[in-house]
């Protein structure tokens, strides 16, 4: 698993990923609204998709956030169900 990246110049998160299905790149694609950062999208290579590589980014994402006084707003529907099933991130979101 690759460090986790906040390319704020593409208002993207980052992170690779390899598995035993393959290796690639899972993103995030956010707007910012103040300390908030608006998860308008997220995405996993095909190679990743069911690996569980998107749930690790997830975790790695809201992890960022919680470490950079961040705050999350889920407007995926991907984000948004991650974020019903790991109430334990519930500090992060704005």
């Amino acid at each position: 698993m690759g460090q986790f990246r906040d390319d704020a110049g593409e208002n993207r998160f980052e992170q690779e990923f390899d598995t035993e299905t393959g290796g690639g790149q899972v993103w995030a694609d956010y707007a910012v609204r103040g300390g908030a950062r608006v998860i308008l999208h997220v995405e996993a290579e095909p190679g990743l998709r069911g690996s569980g590589a998107g749930g690790r980014f997830m975790q790695s994402m809201a992890e960022h956030a919680r470490e950079n006084g961040l705050r999350l707003f889920p407007r995926c529907s991907y984000a948004v169900t991650w974020h019903k099933r790991h109430p334990d991130y519930d500090d992060v979101l704005a």
